[in-house]
């Protein structure tokens, strides 16, 4: 496996991951929230033998990195972790770092040194603060 990452606008990203972000499927497992990019966001998209099965896009604001949507194939809880690796790798020394993870992420995130911050009903917002 390999972790592509991808400018938020590059027209390789949408031929990766469109079909998986329109799939209703994909989209249900997100709570029916839609998947959104912008030139602020970076992609990081998992790749096995050249099919995408995970990705976690990452958008750069003033007061920080956010993540906000993600998706693994099966909801595979190592592939979200080494995600979130690629993640805090790229901005963690630059720049607060922010997740709204899923209520059944939050313990996986947890693990990779977020804390939470703010809790709704299907989701969690974390901060992260290193291990």
């Amino acid at each position: 496996m390999i972790i592509e990452k991808l400018p938020g606008t590059e027209e390789r990203l949408y031929t990766l991951v469109a079909p998986l972000i329109m799939s209703v499927p994909v989209i249900r497992q997100n709570n029916n929230y839609p998947f959104k990019t912008s030139r602020k966001h970076l992609w990081f998209v998992a790749l096995d033998e050249g099919k995408v099965v995970g990705f976690m896009p990452a958008e750069s604001k003033p007061s920080g990195v956010f993540i906000d949507n993600y998706y693994s194939v099966n909801d595979s809880s190592d592939l979200l972790v080494a995600l979130v690796q690629e993640v805090i790798a790229e901005f963690a020394e630059v720049s607060p770092l922010y997740i709204v993870s899923h209520m059944r992420h939050a313990e996986l995130f947890k693990s990779c040194g977020f804390v939470e911050i703010k809790s709704w009903k299907l989701y969690v917002k974390m901060e992260y603060e290193g291990k």
